[in-house]
């Protein structure tokens, strides 16, 4: 359990943090929400130590391991994809390293009955179990299943970190925060650079990873899916749900609506203490009376309630004369660069209305395929626009086409009209853009706010075909709401390349999925082609992918089994279930202990009592660790049975 008591944080004169506190129990799963620039990112900072704090403190159980994944990474790294993700096992390396010193010693030495050469014995059991339980055994498989599972092609391995994108570094940076087991695991918007398959895959690796996770995360479902408890950021406090984030929503309007009743109350009578203030403060025999008023209200707390913009909610696309029936018509298409064939002889034809969702793993073509209908990026085979068809296309590189010495704001009002001219300061708070932001240039606006101010640039022009290029990435869930009820109202054709199931569910009416094999058309929207698939994560995609046909029988003995070994098959497995049921029964135990010493270590009484006494830490990792010996143990059985 980590205990965080009391965080103050003050930048530039401006309360971050006015004194917050909270506990992370051992297996907490934790999504960390608030508005852009609430202080979520800075608050993971604190956790990992890389924030200094003006006040409160930090209670790290002793050996305590925290992993930090930030938003972005710039690798210079010489080492192969493989090498640099194997940095996560460098403490089992060094227990390698001990264990090879034990053994070689052991085998120059003669005095087998010494006092000092049972020590090396000792010491090369512990070694050894610190090695297994840190995972030390298998390295190399489990190195290039996490890799796999988050986008790498056995090809990659070998690939220098300094070559690759920001993105795909990141990816290996999770790789080896995954790898590492961490006791928290801290997440900085960890889907912004994966694949929707890679996504599954890290969804289902999370749900089951035994740590606790701290992330901050604009992707509704993969919140919805691995999170149990949310904690939001609001006005330098911190308000506590033990309730995932859809959960969270409805629970905050609640609470919200109680804390606008409660307002309206406390301002009714600072109000009336008011006037009592002023109709006895001219009277001497009522002049102390008034004075103890005036204290009572310099002593009240006031009550904040966080405004809510809505004015942009029904934010609307300006309208453009419709297009023809046929919007794109492509046949042939072909792509490479070099020996490598992106895209093959694909054809396809786009009809008026229709909202595709381009998905698939990174590296199989669906930017390059947008670039083709929209910049008309060199390729083999032919594409035609239809009649009357105009294009909005949104990217990252969209920004770059903007006036670096334009304001955000002059930037936006150069292509409105009519009456969006009024809703534009309403219109860039959808898209973060808050206060004097409007008035920077855009010179000085980073990588994420250059995106955003194109996206919303795009929509204040008239346009009938829209393409759009990861257009979430830097948007929170409030933002990505307005975007996603624009577009459902949009009634021209969409192309939408997104890893975001939440932003596609309900949006689209058809999926494009790229594949190594080609580019295969489904109807119906992101959940419907998943569950066409049987996917509900990237294991089972892989698995898919693997699977063999069977080898076909080579004898007659292959292919019968004697009675002999169906009984022992019987008794094997009626062993190996009574074995897992015992198991089965221990973990129960185990977790309602260490559950049960969770509760009273919440109660801050309790916590004094069980903290001072001297075994009590060690007890209590004791059964952590039984607990973890168990689980490997159940899942060695499963396997077998």
């Amino acid at each position: 359990m980590i205990a965080v008591s009391n965080i103050e944080l003050h930048f530039s004169g401006r309360v971050m943090f006015g004194g917050i506190s909270f506990l992370i129990n051992d297996n907490d799963k934790i999504g960390l929400t608030g508005r852009n620039g609430a202080g979520k990112s800075t608050l993971l900072k604190v956790l990992k130590g890389l924030q200094p704090i003006d006040g409160g403190n930090i209670m790290y159980p002793k050996g305590t391991i925290i992993g930090y994944l930030p938003q972005e990474l710039h690798s210079q790294s010489s080492l192969s994809v493989m090498d640099e993700t194997k940095k996560a096992f460098e403490l089992v390396t060094q227990y390698n390293d001990e264990k090879e010193k034990i053994m070689h010693e052991m085998e120059t030495r003669t005095d087998y009955e010494s006092d000092d050469y049972m020590e090396l014995i000792n010491r090369l059991g512990e070694v050894e179990h610190q090695i297994e339980l840190h995972g030390g055994y298998g390295i190399d498989e489990q190195t290039e299943r996490v890799l796999k599972g988050l986008g790498f092609d056995p090809a990659d391995f070998e690939k220098e970190m300094k070559t690759l994108s920001g993105g795909w570094q990141m990816r290996v940076e999770l790789a080896k925060i995954l790898l590492a087991k961490p006791d928290l695991v801290l997440l900085d918007e960890p889907t912004n650079h994966l694949d929707i398959e890679s996504v599954l895959w890290l969804e289902k690796f999370l749900k089951e990873y035994p740590g606790a996770i701290i992330m901050v995360s604009h992707d509704r479902s993969f919140l919805d899916n691995i999170t149990t408890r949310t904690i939001e950021v609001v006005n330098g406090d911190i308000d506590d749900y033990n309730a995932p984030y859809t959960k969270y929503i409805e629970l905050r309007k609640e609470r919200r609506e109680q804390q606008i009743n409660a307002k309206k109350n406390q301002e009714r009578e600072i109000a009336q203490i008011e006037r009592n203030i002023d109709r006895f403060r001219a009277k001497a025999s009522k002049a102390t009376f008034a004075q103890s008023l005036i204290k009572k209200l310099d002593k009240m707390d006031i009550i904040e309630v966080e405004e809510e913009n809505m004015s942009a909610m029904n934010l609307r696309f300006p309208h453009a004369q419709a297009s023809g029936k046929t919007v794109v018509e492509a046949k042939h298409i072909s792509k490479s660069f070099g020996d490598k064939h992106v895209i093959t002889d694909q054809s396809f034809q786009i009809e008026r209305g229709e909202k595709i969702a381009f998905v698939g793993k990174n590296g199989m073509g669906k930017t390059t395929l947008t670039r083709i209908l929209v910049d008309g990026l060199e390729h083999e085979g032919t594409f035609t626009l239809g009649y009357n068809v105009t294009v909005g296309y949104y990217a990252q590189h969209a920004a770059d086409s903007m006036d670096v010495n334009d304001t955000v704001l002059e930037v936006v009002d150069r292509v409105a009209t009519g009456d969006m001219r009024t809703k534009l300061r309403d219109m860039l708070g959808a898209f973060l853009f808050k206060g004097d932001d409007v008035f920077k240039k855009v010179k000085v606006l980073s990588g994420g706010e250059k995106g955003r101010l194109a996206l919303c640039k795009m929509i204040l022009e008239p346009r009938n075909f829209l393409v759009l290029d990861e257009p979430t990435n830097h948007l929170d869930i409030m933002s990505k709401e307005i975007l996603k009820s624009a577009l459902n109202q949009f009634e021209g054709t969409i192309i939408i390349v997104s890893h975001d199931r939440d932003f596609l569910h309900g949006l689209t009416n058809k999926t494009y999925e790229f594949t190594k094999d080609g580019i295969k058309q489904h109807l119906g929207d992101i959940n419907e082609f998943l569950e066409k698939k049987q996917v509900e994560d990237m294991r089972m995609l892989a698995k898919k992918d693997e699977v063999k046909k069977p080898e076909p029988a080579k004898a007659n003995k292959q292919e019968v089994k004697s009675n002999n070994d169906s009984k022992e098959k019987e008794k094997e497995i009626k062993k190996l279930k009574a074995d897992l049921e015992k198991c089965e029964k221990r973990i129960a135990e185990l977790e309602g202990q260490i559950a049960d010493l969770d509760q009273k270590l919440q109660d801050p009484k309790q916590f004094q009592e069980l903290t001072t006494k001297p075994d009590f830490y060690k007890g209590y990792d004791n059964l952590k660790k039984e607990l973890d010996m168990e689980m490997t143990k159940w899942e060695k059985l499963s396997e077998a049975l």
